[in-house]
């Protein structure tokens, strides 16, 4: 008796632990829109997007990031950037992402397709502009991390611990490039004029090029069932950006504002 009761504790244990470890903070529907400041004369906004979509006949997650420069910054160097990812339901990996550039002069154009099933040990890749490539199992793309973040890192149920890291291998500009963040600690933040609890990260930067030091850029996330990206703060030679969220929609849960 003793036996069977144990073992069905451990039963309901591990399936508890399951449910926790599949929570699905963000549902097609969701959209935050941000304003950029930067500078005297520096304006922008930029919007965080995920949409039901098809790719090549099959349902899909179709996650946009668009961001334009506005007001006078706009009429000295105009920016027009949009990212795209369509992202597997089923596995949450990337299956096919466009990279659209346009900041003055320059523009910059690809399209790349992920194959995360040919082969057991690695990913597949199929770029536009330098041809076939491969890269490690479970391959994202610099759209997709952050909703692979959301879920499997911030909603995974683990204890966040100061001073921590996380990181995600992703496919960047024809290119391996890691994501790794760092874990601060809770912070209060006033966003859109209410303060809300929330998770603060510093990806981890390279010193010299851009930044000063490491943790020259922040992120916050709130801490709710959510897992919203909030704020982003990044001080490089030149300046200082700063991307506060301003209107939100479509979320899981409604955001937990601590004076309302």
């Amino acid at each position: 008796m003793r036996k069977t009761a144990i073992t069905v504790l451990i039963i309901l244990s591990g399936t508890i632990q399951l449910l926790v470890a599949q929570q699905q903070p963000y549902m097609p529907g969701e959209k935050v829109s941000y304003q950029i400041k930067y500078g005297i004369v520096g304006s922008g906004q930029a919007t965080l997007e995920i949409k039901e979509g098809f790719y090549k006949g099959r349902p899909v997650w179709h996650a946009v990031v668009a961001g334009q420069t506005t007001g006078l910054a706009d009429a000295l160097y105009k920016v027009r950037d949009v990212y795209e990812s369509y992202i597997d339901p089923e596995t949450d990996l990337p299956v096919f992402t466009i990279r659209n550039i346009s900041e003055g002069r320059y523009r910059k154009y690809n399209e790349v397709g992920f194959d995360h099933t040919s082969r057991s040990d690695s990913t597949l890749l199929f770029s536009d502009l330098t041809g076939r490539h491969s890269g490690p199992k479970g391959l994202l793309d610099i759209v997709s991390c952050f909703y692979w973040f959301r879920k499997y890192y911030l909603a995974a149920g683990k204890e966040l611990v100061p001073g921590e890291t996380y990181k995600m291998m992703t496919w960047f500009a024809d290119e391996l490039y890691p994501i790794i963040l760092r874990y601060k600690g809770k912070e209060t933040i006033r966003i859109k004029g209410s303060r809300i609890e929330c998770y603060r990260f510093h990806p981890v930067t390279e010193v010299g090029r851009v930044f000063k030091t490491e943790e020259d850029m922040a992120m916050w996330f709130t801490a709710d069932e959510n897992f919203l990206p909030v704020k982003v703060r990044f001080d490089i030679f030149v300046g200082s950006f700063h991307v506060d969220m301003t209107s939100y929609e479509g979320l899981r849960t409604p955001l937990r504002f601590m004076d309302q």
